[in-house]
Formats: structure tokens, C-alpha cells, sequence
């Protein structure tokens, strides 16, 4: 799921400080703040902050699909490294005047964002936990760009913890800009859950891009193959350490109670049974096969793969099976061919529902509706786009505007994610 040439553009709404690292525990919920959507104050879709984010999506993927080719010596077949994607210049110059422009409220998105500490002592850091990733970076003391010097930053030297690594850790964004750094170990605690040794990166070159947002850094969620870093996440030692007592973790995206909940799931959140579906292993991400999706009572494409991302803002599938979609839907038009946005009546929400061969799990029209295409019109645009990815013909990428549908588990256990119905 940045400002200007950014990955994702957010707005902090509140600063959650997790539980402390000297009470350690094995479950742990941790306080996520509200985000908001793509659709601006006056009701219509905000599409220099979705290619923003379109772009975003696009850069982390790409990294990912390297990031697995050099883990593992191999792509899965149908997955191809995109070149990497850049914000128009005319896009550009509208941010950099809307930034300029104090008074205006853009209700731009956030990160689902916690607090975080790091060594020990602790040192606290505002995160962004992302299950389409796999490693934690936060700005080093050392950082020698701009941008961190309105970050948390990590000093080594404060840690009795601290140990430096052999290796280096980099990213490339779409403006060209980097986030790169040496490697360290030290103690990580989320929410009175703490692991040794993690491994890290303290970055000590950081990408304008963030200069503007309030998060920190990211701690990745997703499997090992797909680390920067080639090793273990937060949570993979979390469990090997013992410091868990189930090998899953839930999350809950809505517009206020945002929950990440470590070892387990919050059964306060979700009602019924959690319904689990098989991860294909091969890719590194939480991808799941056998997926439909329906428009009201008609099946508009299926059996396809998807992988279920909190970086992610919107809902991408390939262009074709997209286009498949929206045929179903009565009124539907594209409406942004670069960038794959479709318009339909805004007074005809189409009744969007996924199913992986189960229950049949519905999007809200609040959730698809992303806005009118333009101030006083009477289409709107819709939180499916189509693009390629990079990810095969047949893998479709669900972001937020899908998981705050629903209650959703990870499971490495099961190596399996699990839906269930709100409560």
C-alpha cells in the first residue's frame, strides 16, 4: 500500500504506542489508526494519489520478483521483472503544488502504522506492517539524506543488543531514489512480543519520497523468499523463538479499531468459523489459488490466484480478466486506459463478491466506490483496476479495499489464509 514520487501518501491520525518490551507475551494485538480512502473531501476519486499508489504497487512487486530470483535461482512460471514504473511528470507538478498548499485537506491514505522499539534499551519507531513484503528497515543515526532528519532514527551505539552483519540491504524506487543500508541484529518487540537477533537494516540513504510521511520504516510479513535481506521475518522468528504461541497472525482494517493481532486471531473481531485456503509456496507471497469473482448472482471470472496484500491500496487483476469483470456490469466503461481505472454508475454500485470455492465474501459499495470521476458527475470509479504486474496471467493482487471486507488470518501453521465475516 507517499507524497510526490512516492510510494503511498498518508495522513497520521494517531501515534499507537505497542505494549511494553519488558512484559513479554505470547499473543499480541497492536493498535492500527483509521485510513482513509482515495475519494477527496468534495466526494470525487483522487487519481493523482491512486497512480501514486498504482506505482507504489507496481516498484514493491518488482523488488519482490527480484528479491525471489535471487533467493531461490528461479521465477514461477508466468511470473516476468517489470521494468520499473515512474510517476508522470504532469502528476508531479500537481502534487508538488498541492503540497504547497497548507490549508487544503486532501484526506490523503496512511499506512496501517504501530509502534515498534527496537534494541535495547528500546528505541521506538512508527512502522508500517505490510504482508506483501518480508524485511524490516527503519532510518540509521548514520543517515546522511535529508529525509531522516524528521524520522526516528536507530544509533547502534545505544544498543547493548547491536550486533553489525556482512552484507547490505537496497531498494529501488521509481524516481530513481534508493533506500539502502548496512545490515545489523538486534532485539525487535511488537506488542510485548520480542525477538532476538533479528536481522535489519538501519538505512543510511533514504528516498525523498518519504520526507513527507510519518512512518519510520516497514516490517514485512510475508514469507522468507521474498526478503531483500535473504532471511527470517519478525514473525518467522517470533515463532522459532517460542514467542508465540500460535503460528498465525489476524489482522482487522476498518475505518477506526484497526487491529494486527501476533499469535493467533482476535475472535472479537469476526464471526463463524475462519475459512482457510491453501498458499501456493512457490512464490513467496500469501497467494492463494482457486479464487472467483462474482458480479451479483453471475460468476464474471474464476479460478484464478490471489495474493492478499496490507500494502497494497486497491484491488489490480490482469487486464484482460479485469475487462472480463466489468463486462458484467451494467454501465461500466474504462475509463483510464494508462492506469486501468473503470467508471460505472455511481447510483448502481455493482455487488462485487469473491469466493475461493467456500462462503461467498462480499465488498461493500463503500469499499469499491472510490469516488466520482469528476465533481457533479453521476459515474464513479470503481476499486478494481487493471494492470500487469509482473505476476502471470492468472494472479490477482487484493489490497485493502478487499481485507476491509473481512477478518483475515495468515497462517504459516497451515501455510494458509483464513477469511471470516465481520462481527
Amino acid at each position: 500500500m507517499f507524497t510526490e514520487a512516492n510510494l503511498v501518501t498518508f495522513v497520521t491520525l494517531a501515534l499507537l504506542t505497542a505494549a511494553s518490551p519488558l512484559q513479554q507475551q505470547t499473543r499480541g494485538p497492536i493498535a492500527l489508526p483509521k485510513r482513509s480512502s482515495l475519494i477527496k473531501s468534495d466526494g470525487t476519486f483522487d487519481y493523482d494519489q491512486a497512480v501514486v499508489q498504482t506505482i507504489a504497487t507496481k516498484n514493491k512487486h518488482r523488488q519482490n520478483l527480484m528479491n525471489l530470483q535471487n533467493n531461490t535461482g528461479s521465477l514461477p512460471q508466468g511470473f516476468e521483472i517489470k521494468p520499473p514504473a515512474s510517476l508522470p511528470s504532469n502528476i508531479q507538478a500537481r502534487l508538488n503544488k498541492r503540497q504547497s498548499e497548507s490549508l487544503t485537506d486532501e484526506e490523503d491514505d496512511e499506512e496501517w502504522a504501530g509502534t515498534i522499539s527496537i534494541g535495547t534499551p528500546g528505541q521506538k519507531f512508527l512502522i508500517d506492517f505490510d504482508t506483501g513484503s518480508s524485511d524490516l528497515w527503519v532510518p540509521s543515526s548514520s543517515c546522511t539524506s535529508s529525509t531522516c532528519s524528521s524520522k526516528s532514527t536507530y544509533d547502534a551505539s545505544s544498543s547493548s543488543t547491536s550486533s553489525k552483519e556482512s552484507g547490505s540491504f537496497s531498494i529501488q524506487y521509481g524516481d530513481g531514489s534508493t533506500v539502502s543500508g548496512p545490515v545489523y541484529e538486534d532485539t525487535v518487540t511488537v506488542a510485548g512480543i520480542t525477538v532476538n537477533n533479528q536481522k535489519f537494516s538501519p538505512v543510511t540513504t533514504l528516498s525523498s519520497s518519504f520526507a513527507s510521511d510519518p512512518i519510520d520504516g516497514i516490517l514485512g510479513l510475508a514469507f522468507p523468499a521474498i526478503s531483500n535481506l535473504n532471511t527470517d521475518p519478525f514473525f518467522v522468528n517470533a515463532n522459532s523463538q517460542g514467542a508465540v504461541d500460535t503460528n498465525e497472525f489476524g489482522l482487522y482494517l476498518a475505518s477506526s479499531g484497526s487491529e494486527l493481532y501476533l499469535g493467533g486471531a482476535n475472535s472479537d473481531l469476526y464471526s463463524g468459523s475462519i475459512e482457510f485456503h491453501d498458499v501456493d509456496t512457490s512464490t513467496g507471497f500469501w497467494q492463494i489459488t482457486g479464487a472467483s469473482i462474482s458480479s451479483g448472482s453471475k460468476t464474471a471470472v474464476s479460478d484464478f490466484e490471489t495474493i492478499i496484500d496490507s500494502g497494497t491500496t486497491i484491488m489490480y487483476g490482469p487486464p484482460d480478466a479485469v475487462k472480463e469483470f466489468y463486462a458484467q456490469v451494467s454501465g461500466a466503461k474504462l475509463f483510464d486506459s494508462d492506469e486501468g481505472f473503470y467508471s460505472f454508475p455511481c447510483d448502481s454500485v455493482p455487488d462485487v463478491s469473491f469466493s475461493w470455492g467456500g462462503d461467498s465474501f462480499s465488498v461493500t459499495a463503500d469499499n469499491f466506490n472510490l469516488g466520482t470521476t469528476s465533481s457533479g458527475a453521476s459515474t464513479c470509479v470503481g476499486a478494481l483496476a487493471a494492470q500487469d504486474l509482473g505476476l502471470g496471467d492468472d494472479t490477482w493482487l487484493l489490497g485493502d479495499s478487499w481485507m476491509k471486507n473481512v477478518y483475515t488470518v495468515f497462517s504459516f501453521a497451515q501455510t494458509a489464509v483464513g477469511f471470516a465475516q465481520l462481527s
